[in-house]
């Protein structure tokens, strides 16, 4: 019976212990878990700040292309507006004097044709000593200036025997033409006309047969 009893507390003296070994066991492994835990949160905690860091960084750059972009925008429409307002400049200028250039040279058209009214006086003069270096005195001017109409691109209109052109001619008269040939072309040129450029900046006053 002793024995009996003994084997009894020592059963559970044993049950006892394998239970406080448990619970230690339980108790060490959760001390585990709570120091791995512990071990990790810094680490948790620097991803998540080097994380939100990154978040900021993108922000940053997406707002810094944003702000990029749209200087770049003003700047490329203040150039385009730059180059427009060059370029109407220069063609304003380039008009201005174009025209003031035309001006001057319309107006030396009439001397022009002083100068030939001149000539052809002359050659009805007998001529002398006088008369002859008179004519080659205004001949060498009047050669001058159509040297100088002629380098700043005036050109005479053809009109003499052509046919008649309302772009280029203004009949003055009709009269009946000396040749059948001469039906509807100029048969006297009243007053010479003259070109600028290709540009008609004086007509041909013209008597057309008929």
């Amino acid at each position: 019976m002793r024995t009996t009893k003994y084997s009894s507390e020592l059963f559970g003296l044993i049950m006892v212990k394998k239970k406080d070994i448990k619970e230690d066991q339980e108790i060490l492994e959760k001390e585990e878990v709570q120091q791995e835990v512990e071990e990790k949160a810094p680490e948790a905690e620097e991803k998540k700040k080097s994380s939100k860091k990154k978040a900021k960084k993108e922000d940053a750059i997406t707002e810094l292309g944003e702000k990029l972009q749209e200087q770049t925008d003003k700047y490329m429409r203040l150039s385009a507006e730059f180059d427009n307002y060059r370029k109407r400049t220069l063609k304003e200028k380039m008009d201005l004097t174009k025209s003031a250039g035309e001006s001057i040279l319309v107006n030396i058209l009439p001397v022009i044709d002083d100068f030939e009214r001149a000539l052809q006086s002359m050659d009805s003069v007998e001529e002398t000593d006088n008369t002859k270096a008179m004519k080659e005195g205004v001949s060498l001017i009047y050669n001058r200036f159509i040297e100088f109409l002629k380098q700043n691109g005036i050109k005479e209109i053809e009109a003499k025997e052509a046919d008649f052109d309302t772009d280029l001619h203004e009949a003055l008269t009709k009269i009946p033409a000396p040749a059948e040939e001469l039906k509807g072309k100029v048969v006297d040129v009243i007053q010479k006309g003259y070109y600028l450029n290709e540009k008609v900046i004086r007509f041909a006053k013209v008597v057309i047969g008929e």
